[in-house]
């Protein structure tokens, strides 16, 4: 789960990790109102407007305008607000901006980069730091790998001070620097943990030119898993950043994950969706999605998955690949018939049965009258598929 950059400083703050002075603003009025009161706070007229989308790379898309007064910065609000914001993250199509975040200007030194990170191979969480701040760390990681230096967690006795001084030294900080990036990374590995983070990453870090260290900017992604413990995390949701589909989906107690590709893919199993994916690009196709039913779906849940495959005009073929464990593929097949009768489904369809009441489940859709293509294997089922789906392109 993403939330925006000034709701992720609000966090830092609470765990006493310095940041600029910021006020969000969601309309031009609000964004001239937080300049001026900024300016008036701080004494110093040099304030940053900045987009709030769910992406990175704002800065080098022009999504950040660092500017001098509160005209200035109703130029660079009505400049933003509204506007379709293209990244490298946000793919072609970019995102809306709908809120900006009006913050202090401060002086910079120097610009380091910061992230912890879950590393799911050593199974602990993963510090990154780099002097080289501001810039893409895929870059840097890239062509100055040696620019990165990296210490991890163990669980068992946290993070600690020899760490610390291990990244610090790293970034040749100075003797003042370095204190407050100690009690800094000290914070944030604290806020990792105790709100479940998947990722928290500042870039910039900065050092000001009193050698105070500051997080300019700040990214938070919360472990979905762990929304149980979270109610706060409703609150945080910006919809309008996220897919209709996959939110709609949600709702209806489906995973999904809408895709670039054109064959939709109804599976039960995450694991299991993930093999299905990979055998149809295996045979030349591209997944136009992630959808795991559940293991204990219902015809009406088949149904809406049909329905939400369908919304993307992208599609040009439907696999569905179930294996019956608990999940029953007499239900499925009364399911798929159903949602191919109430959509008029006018795109090839495949669907491989296998496991629990596959013979009663084969029946059903054999007797069905309906345009369904039959598959025996997982394999033979993605061949099928991206065979139908090319010659209706």
């Amino acid at each position: 789960m993403n939330i925006h950059e000034y709701q992720a400083k609000e966090i830092f703050r609470r765990y006493g990790i310095p940041t600029p002075k910021g006020i969000p603003a969601f309309s031009v009025g609000e964004a001239v109102t937080a300049a001026q009161k900024l300016i008036e706070d701080t004494g110093n007229e040099v304030v940053v407007v900045k987009a709030q989308i769910h992406a990175g790379g704002r800065g080098k898309a022009g999504g950040v305008k660092v500017v001098k007064g509160a005209e200035a910065a109703k130029e660079a609000a009505e400049g933003l607000m509204g506007t379709t914001l293209v990244t490298h993250q946000t793919g072609p199509e970019g995102k809306v901006v709908q809120r900006l975040y009006v913050e202090q200007g401060l002086a910079i030194a120097n610009e380091l980069y910061l992230a912890l990170t879950v590393d799911r191979e050593s199974k602990r969480v993963a510090i990154m730091a780099s002097s080289e701040g501001g810039v893409d760390i895929e870059e840097v990681a890239e062509k100055s790998p040696e620019k990165i230096h990296k210490v991890w967690i163990d669980p068992a006795v946290g993070l600690m001070p020899y760490q610390v001084r291990q990244l610090a030294f790293g970034l040749g900080l100075s003797k003042k620097a370095s204190k407050g990036f100690g009690k800094l990374v000290s914070a944030l590995s604290e806020l990792f943990t105790k709100e479940d983070c998947s990722i928290a990453e500042v870039n910039p870090l900065i050092v000001t030119e009193d050698e105070d260290v500051v997080a300019l900017d700040a990214k938070i992604n919360f472990d979905g898993n762990a929304s149980f413990r979270h109610a706060a995390w409703e609150e945080l949701k910006d919809l309008s950043e996220e897919a209709p589909t996959e939110t709609e989906a949600k709702a209806a107690g489906l995973s999904y994950i809408q895709l670039d590709g054109n064959i939709g893919c109804l599976v039960n199993g995450a694991g299991l969706a993930m093999s299905t994916m990979d055998t149809i690009k295996h045979f030349g196709g591209e997944p136009a999605n992630f959808l795991d039913v559940g293991g204990g779906a219902s015809q009406e849940a088949v149904t809406k998955a049909f329905k939400i495959i369908l919304q993307s005009d992208a599609v040009q073929g439907i696999f569905v690949n179930i294996f019956g464990g608990i999940m029953k593929c007499d239900v499925i097949a009364n399911g798929v018939v159903a949602a191919t009768k109430e959509l008029g489904l006018k795109v090839p369809l495949v669907v491989r049965l296998a496991g629990t009441n596959v013979e009663q489940g084969k029946e059903i859709l054999a007797s069905s009258g309906l345009d369904i293509t039959p598959a025996d294997t997982m394999a033979e089922g993605a061949q099928k598929i991206v065979e139908l789906a090319g010659k209706g392109a």
